[in-house]
């Protein structure tokens, strides 16, 4: 099957977002589409008790892919969803990754990851949608008001770890499938499913498997969903077209081989310690601008289309501010804050390893001190260009402290930034099915994080990768007390139901563009 918009000719593109914005499809055709909707959308209302039930099924499994005493508990929840998509119908196939090694130097099996297909029709697009079923690590002693493995529903919202990120998401998109095979409703589309279980633990071994399937598994899909993210508001509803990459630095700084007493050594050696915090001191100035000369020059400039796109998104800094406790930001208004933190570069440190830690007083120089950085690139930012920029700075820096200890700099983690075009029809048809549910148009954002899987499927397959997201601002993902309402996960379940009706109207419309193109 081909791809049927992704990469058509533009014009064809324009014209279809055209006919969308006119509203030129039949009265008579929009009438069968509401009533069909309403249809669609009653059922989930009152399935919503059972639909709930199913997200405390999946929270109820420890899948924590970060502890490896607990991979079987993943390897049973990517079970039990390869079960769940079975029971559609779906064509399910486990692959298996084998295992991988820890740095203690231990074996461990890597959980399968899904391939499951659910019609072939050629007459209908097919759509892919990616998502996981493991956890970040979780304890109630860790500040979680309820069991963070028991979904608890408190005042309209769902507690659980894993609730928003990403079972609940993946839960509403099998929900939505699961509610058209209720009502004896044909799919309006062909669905694949990419399902993993080591997200939270780095993926290992999918971006091999995905390359060996870009002409087989893949070929097949014309666009590609994830809803591994959140908005940006509470309330509003939003799209996400873009996430920054992240560049991860370790800057080492060696004297000898063993530790000093700083009562006998303190005052005539250069400590390493002393050098590693003045190189770190000198990568950000006060206002948050990085130092190193260069690291902006492939940041594309601001255009006025894309400024306008900041006016109208909803951003509540004060309720930012206040989850994130602080007392003020580096920048004053919304749309400055908005850019820095998904158009602009970044660096944070992390830490400094080999220090002592501990509570107490510990008078010691230590040997050899390890300082961890990151910075959060954007596109058009090239991860080899970064790594050359920092390694000559941070030597440039520490040759004219004059220190005779060992310097090393090494990037032992870089993921590109991922972006997508917000006119291609794909987002067309999101944001339709978003205002069909919500009432509103969304927010076009960017995720300041990282996403990998979202570039990943970018560059393997070349077609489209829209981020969909029902989850809100305030979810919690990877924190304590990790929620998704119950309101957006029943109204995010409707979402997806829209979507693929709305992704089966492009392709009909295209379909008969092509045609009065051809007959003309």
């Amino acid at each position: 099957m081909g791809t049927w918009w992704c990469f058509g000719t533009r014009a064809l593109d324009i014209v279809l977002v055209l006919l969308f914005k006119a509203g030129m499809s039949s009265s008579s055709s929009s009438s069968s589409s509401s009533a069909l909707e309403t249809e669609i959308f009653q059922y989930i209302d009152l399935h919503q008790n059972v639909f709930v039930e199913h997200l405390k099924e999946w929270v109820a499994v420890e899948s924590d892919s970060v502890q490896p005493d607990l991979r079987r508990e993943v390897i049973r929840m990517v079970t039990l969803a390869a079960d769940r998509l079975r029971a559609l119908g779906a064509t399910v196939h486990s692959v298996n990754l084998g295992s991988h090694q820890l740095p203690d130097g231990q074996s461990v099996l890597l959980p399968p990851v899904i391939l499951a297909e659910l019609g072939q029709d050629p007459q209908k697009p097919t759509v892919c949608f990616y998502g996981h079923v493991d956890v970040q690590p979780a304890k109630k002693e860790d500040g979680w008001k309820t069991d963070p493995y028991t979904l608890t529903e408190i005042n309209g919202n769902l507690y659980g770890r894993g609730a928003t990120d990403n079972k609940g998401p993946v839960l509403a998109w099998i929900n939505a499938v699961e509610t058209f095979r209720a009502l004896k409703l044909a799919l309006p589309v062909n669905l694949r499913f990419v399902i993993e279980g080591m997200e939270e633990a780095g993926s290992p071994g999918l971006q091999r498997l995905l390359e060996g399937e870009r002409r087989r598994f893949l070929a097949a899909a014309d666009c590609f969903v994830l809803s591994d993210n959140v908005w940006l508001s509470r309330r509003k509803p939003a799209l996400t077209y873009g996430t920054r990459g992240s560049a991860c630095f370790l800057v080492q700084v060696e004297s000898g081989d063993k530790d000093l007493h700083s009562g006998t050594f303190g005052g005539i050696i250069h400590e390493p310690m002393t050098d590693l915090v003045a190189l770190l001191d000198s990568l950000v100035d006060p206002t948050g601008h990085i130092r190193i000369p260069g690291i902006y020059d492939s940041v594309a400039a601001l255009t006025e289309e894309e400024r306008k796109l900041y006016e109208s998104i909803e951003f509540d800094m004060e309720e930012h501010k206040s989850n994130s406790g602080v007392k003020r930001f580096l920048y004053d208004t919304k749309e400055e804050i908005l850019l820095h933190l998904w158009r602009y570069p970044s660096l944070s440190i992390h830490g400094i390893e080999g220090a002592f830690h501990e509570p107490g007083i510990k008078t010691v120089i230590p040997a050899k001190v390890t300082g961890k950085f990151s910075i959060r690139q954007v596109p058009h930012m090239e991860l080899s260009v970064i790594k050359q920029q920092v390694v000559e700075y941070l030597e440039d820096v520490f040759s004219k402290r004059k220190s005779p200890n060992k310097l090393s700099v090494s990037m032992p983690l870089g993921a590109k930034p991922w972006l997508a075009d917000i006119n291609d029809p794909v987002y067309t048809a999101a944001r339709r099915a978003v205002r069909t549910v919500f009432r509103e148009d969304p927010d076009f954002i960017r995720d300041g994080s990282t996403i990998p899987i979202a570039r990943m499927f970018q560059t393997i397959t070349q077609k489209s990768v829209i981020m969909l997201p029902i989850g809100a601002a305030d979810d919690g993902e990877h924190s304590q007390n990790e929620k998704i309402s119950r309101h957006n996960y029943i109204e995010g379940t409707k979402v997806f139901a829209a979507f693929f009706l709305e992704i089966a109207k492009l392709h009909e419309q295209l379909q008969q563009t092509s045609k009065t193109k051809t007959d003309n």
